[in-house]
C-alpha cells in the first residue's frame, strides 16, 4: 500500500516462474509481439514504436531524453516534485539546457503558466512534464497543455509511471510524443521493465539527429531493429525474457478487466480512502490528487516513522513516507493495479487508526 510496487497478482508471477526460452526464439519472439501491441491498447496508442525498455522505470526517462534531445538542445521541464526535478538532472548530465518551470510540491500547472514559459523560450525543442507525481500525489491534467505545445512546434515528453492502467493516458489523443511508465505501479507487475512509446513525430526527430545517441544500451535506432523486426531480428541485448513473460499477463489481467472499468475502480477505491482519511482529520497534499497515489500531511506532534514501522510490523501493512523537502511531513498511500481494492482500503483505514491512537 505505499509508492511501489504494488501487490502482483498470481498469475503473473505463475507467468514469471515460467520456463526460459531464448530471446530470438520464435515462440517468444511472437510474445514479445503480443506484449507490445498490449501496450500500445493500454498506452491508447497506434504508434509501432512502444515496447518495454530492458530496465526499470528511471530507464524509461534517461530512454527518452536520450534519444529526443541533444547536448547543447534547449527543453522546459516543469518541475512540482522530485521526478519532475529528476528529469531536469537527467537532462543536464546529458548537455541539454534547461528552462525550469516550478510550482509548489503538490500543486498542477494551469494551461497559462506553461504557455507563458513556452512563450518566453520560443527555441525550446520540447517540454516535459509529470503527469503522475509519486512524491506528492498530484495529478497533471494534460490535453490542454499539449494542444498548445504542438500549436508551437514543440515536442512533449511525459512521465506516467503512476498513471499508466490506472488513470487513462491517452497518448494519441493528448498528441504525447514520448512517454514512459514503469511495471510495478498500476500493472501489478514486478519492477523490472520501463513501457515506452514514440510518436511518429518523435521517431523522425530521432532519425534527424546530428550526432548518435550518447547512450548505447538506450538507443532506440538499434532497439527497433530489435522490436519492430518482422522476418528478422537485429540482436541488441538480452532481454529479460521472464519478466516479458509476467508483463504479458498483467497488460492480459488489464484488458480483461477493462480499461474504463479499471479507471473506475481506481477512482472509487480513492473516493472510499479520501472520504476514510479525512474523517480522521488527515489532509491531502495535492490540489488534485491521484488516485493511484493518495498523499496526506502527517498530523502534528505524530512520529512519522513509528506509525509506519508499527502499520508494517503490526499488520504487514506498507504505506511511504515523505521524500526530499517532504520527508517526515507526509504519508504516501498507493492504491494500484492490484492493490486497489475495498478491503485493502478497510484495511489500512482501521490500521491507520490503530496506530494513531
Amino acid at each position: 500500500m505505499g509508492p511501489g510496487p504494488s501487490r502482483v497478482p498470481n498469475r503473473v508471477l505463475r507467468a514469471l516462474s515460467a520456463p526460459t526460452i531464448g530471446h530470438l526464439d520464435p515462440q517468444f519472439v511472437e510474445l514479445l509481439d503480443d506484449t507490445c501491441l498490449k501496450l500500445r491498447q493500454v498506452f491508447r496508442t497506434e504508434n509501432p514504436l512502444t515496447f518495454p525498455v530492458s530496465a526499470t522505470g528511471m530507464a524509461g526517462m534517461e530512454c527518452v531524453v536520450s534519444n529526443l534531445l541533444e547536448a547543447g538542445d534547449q527543453a522546459i521541464v516543469c518541475v512540482n516534485g522530485l521526478f519532475g526535478g529528476r528529469m531536469v538532472e537527467v537532462m543536464e548530465r546529458h548537455g541539454i539546457v534547461v528552462h525550469r518551470l516550478d510550482a509548489k510540491w503538490g500543486s498542477s500547472f494551469t494551461e497559462d503558466e506553461v504557455a507563458d514559459v513556452v512563450h518566453r523560450h520560443p527555441r525550446a525543442k520540447a517540454l516535459a512534464m509529470v503527469h503522475a507525481e509519486t512524491s506528492t500525489g498530484a495529478h497533471q491534467p494534460l490535453a490542454a497543455i499539449s494542444k498548445m505545445l504542438h500549436e508551437e512546434g514543440m515536442l512533449f515528453i511525459v512521465d506516467a509511471v503512476t498513471s499508466l492502467g490506472g488513470h487513462p493516458v491517452e497518448v494519441d489523443e493528448w498528441h504525447i510524443d514520448a512517454v514512459y511508465s514503469a511495471t510495478q505501479k498500476c500493472l501489478s507487475c514486478p519492477p523490472g521493465l520501463a513501457p515506452v512509446s514514440f510518436s511518429p513525430a518523435a521517431v523522425e526527430v530521432i532519425e534527424r539527429r546530428k550526432r548518435p545517441v550518447d547512450n548505447w544500451y538506450f538507443d532506440v535506432g538499434m532497439l527497433k531493429n530489435y522490436y519492430e523486426g518482422r522476418s528478422t531480428r537485429a540482436y541488441h541485448h538480452t532481454p529479460p525474457v521472464n519478466m516479458i513473460f509476467a508483463l504479458n499477463e498483467a497488460l492480459a489481467i488489464i484488458l480483461e478487466e477493462g480499461l474504463e472499468a479499471r479507471f473506475e475502480r481506481h477512482a472509487h477505491m480513492h473516493k472510499r480512502l479520501r472520504a476514510g482519511l479525512e474523517e480522521i482529520g488527515l489532509e491531502y497534499v495535492p490540489d488534485q490528487s491521484l488516485h493511484s497515489m493518495n498523499c496526506v500531511w502527517i498530523p502534528e506532534g505524530v512520529d512519522d516513522a513509528k506509525v509506519r514501522s508499527r502499520m508494517l510490523d503490526t499488520y504487514g501493512i506498507e504505506i511511504g513516507g515523505g521524500l526530499a523537502e517532504m520527508a517526515g511531513k507526509v504519508w504516501r498511500i498507493g492504491l494500484m493495479g492490484h492493490s486497489a481494492t475495498q478491503a485493502n482500503v478497510d484495511l489500512v483505514l482501521a490500521a491507520l487508526v490503530d496506530c494513531l491512537e
